[in-house]
């Protein structure tokens, strides 16, 4: 997942949260309600910031993970 801007991801179906760390700061978001679809679109974007920015960041109710938590 080669991206400039987001390190990792990770999502739970189950749950439809979507995890995201960042490379700079190296932060979680986990990121509540996305659907699969966003979520497999997401995953095969070709610029992954473009899209989590366009499709995700400010549309989907999300909260920072705490360090301890957050490593990956």
């Amino acid at each position: 997942m080669p991206s400039t801007s987001i390190r990792d991801t990770a999502y739970d179906p189950e749950t439809r949260v979507l995890s995201v760390w960042f490379v700079v700061s190296g932060r979680r978001y986990d990121y509540e309600a996305v659907p699969p679809e966003t979520y497999a679109a997401f995953r095969s974007a070709f610029s992954k910031g473009r899209f989590f920015n366009a499709h995700i960041r400010d549309r989907f109710r999300h909260r920072l993970v705490p360090d301890r938590l957050a490593a990956r």
